[in-house]
């Protein structure tokens, strides 16, 4: 009877293994909100990391956390990167690409967790007086990352954020009064 037992539970442990391993290696998380404001509006919030802590979710994650803002003041070349408890991680993002009240493509490096680098951008479109805002992250997946997506939702749990993302954006860019930046 033990044997059945450990074959079984070896069995279904070597399944699990298989179904992570043919899991796709990469993956995509995109979220979009149509947002009453100009594009200009919008892209003074996104690229300028000094504007971050006012919209991002991830501020949020730990008060303490450390953070240091270098390099380009905002657009092309600004670093941002930070420290914090198990909940905000450690890692480093920048800037490497801008297009003016369009686009902010950014690099993001993560420490902790775990080392991973994936891609996040932030696309701005009219849509007559109002802007579609479309925040998607993608990148590498990991053997490990496809085994914990076994049990975890990756594009309900980082698609929050992106969605409270965007409304605390809306929120903010829909203020008739946010001074234009840089």
């Amino acid at each position: 009877m033990f044997k059945i037992i450990a074959l079984v539970v070896a069995a279904v442990i070597a399944l699990v293994l298989v179904v992570a391993a043919v899991r796709p290696d990469t993956f995509r998380v995109e979220r979009s909100l149509v947002i009453q404001a100009p594009p200009q509006r919008i892209y003074d919030q996104i690229h300028d990391f000094h504007r971050w802590q006012a919209w991002s979710p991830y501020e949020k994650l730990d008060p303490a956390m450390k953070r240091e803002i270098a390099g380009a003041p905002n657009g092309v070349g600004a670093v941002y990167a930070w420290d914090g408890n198990r909940n905000a991680g450690a890692g480093r993002m920048e800037i490497v690409e801008a297009v003016p009240a369009s686009r902010v493509r950014i690099r993001l490096d993560f420490v902790r967790p775990m080392e991973n680098t994936s891609t996040a951008e932030l696309d701005i479109v009219p849509e007559g007086n109002a802007s579609r805002v479309t925040w998607a992250m993608h990148g590498p997946a990991p053997y490990v990352t496809r085994l914990f997506g076994l049990v975890f939702d990756m594009d309900k749990m980082i698609g929050k954020d992106l969605e409270e993302g965007l409304r605390n954006l809306e929120r903010i860019a829909e203020t008739a009064d946010t001074p234009a930046h840089g």
